[in-house]
């Protein structure tokens, strides 16, 4: 019983710093991510509340500027939300996989 409370002190621990590394990327994609998708959506909100005449221009028959672009919005979210699962695949899962003390000891 003692040997496993000594394999377990003796298991490296991530340090801060690589922890804040992690962190801080997932951070600048979040608000990357998030101030796109305000961006768009204010752009829109915007364009409703001052710019009414414009969303109403009929592009063809049955679709205005305005249902055209409320679809893009619709998009443009499901779109940055594939970046982002994406990008956390990628390099965020494998980030904190090799932070975990059991990962490195195996060599993953």
């Amino acid at each position: 019983m003692g040997f496993g409370v000594y394999r377990l002190a003796a298991t490296p621990t991530p340090t801060h710093t690589s922890l804040e590394a992690v962190s801080a990327a997932r951070w600048r994609i979040a608000v990357s991510l998030t101030a796109a998708m305000m961006a768009v959506y204010f752009g829109f909100i915007l364009l409703v509340a001052f710019n009414k005449p414009l969303l109403g221009t009929v592009l063809v028959p049955g679709l205005s500027l305005g249902m055209f672009l409320g679809v893009v919005v619709i998009l443009v979210a499901w779109v940055l939300t594939w970046v982002y699962v994406r990008w956390a695949n990628a390099h965020y899962d494998a980030s904190v996989q090799g932070l975990r003390p059991s990962a490195r000891a195996k060599g993953h």
